[in-house]
């Protein structure tokens, strides 16, 4: 097995490892102990001044730890792992297409998967303040955070959507010249 495909194999692990950690462990708990509301991370349309503040009176200590810990920690590397994995994948099966049309639709793809890790960097910061904020909370930071949960939320679902269009592309090509 040559480098580049060992480095692309241990790109996918460490992604999925550490998104299974968050979606299996970090996530639920935080949940619970919110009392089954979502946390922001969770909300890709956002939320209002009432929704974190219903959240966050919700949310016992313990989740409170978790979140600005292991949660935040997790999601230190998660969104550079993800945006290197998305732009590596787009790579891959544009170049396995060819053309100047795919070219700039790997170009789009790529930019949205770093757009969707900035935005996702921006959030976290944001939610880290809403954890750690005053009552009442800044109607201000609370619409920033949002902002940056949509932000993110848009931009990562721009990057998986390129990919699958490669992905079909490609798969509808090899299909037709089989036949």
């Amino acid at each position: 097995m040559n480098k580049r495909r060992l480095a692309y194999r241990a790109l996918l692990a460490a992604t999925l490892g550490v998104y299974a950690a968050m979606i299996l462990w970090t996530l639920p708990a935080i949940i619970d102990s919110a009392g089954g509301l979502m946390p922001f991370d969770l909300r890709p349309g956002g939320y209002t001044l009432g929704e974190a503040e219903a959240f966050l009176a919700n949310l016992e200590p313990r989740g409170r730890v978790l979140y600005l810990g292991w949660q935040h920690r997790l999601d230190l590397a998660y969104p550079a792992l993800l945006a290197c994995l998305l732009a590596w994948s787009i790579a891959i099966q544009a170049r396995a297409i060819g053309g100047r049309l795919v070219t700039g639709l790997c170009w789009f793809g790529g930019i949205a998967a770093a757009a969707g890790m900035i935005f996702d960097y921006l959030e976290n910061g944001a939610v880290a303040g809403l954890l750690g904020a005053a009552e009442p909370l800044d109607p201000v930071l609370v619409a920033q955070a949002s902002t940056w949960t949509v932000g993110k939320s848009a931009a990562t679902s721009v990057a998986i959507i390129v990919l699958a269009l490669l992905l079909v592309w490609r798969g509808v090509r090899y299909w037709v010249r089989r036949q």
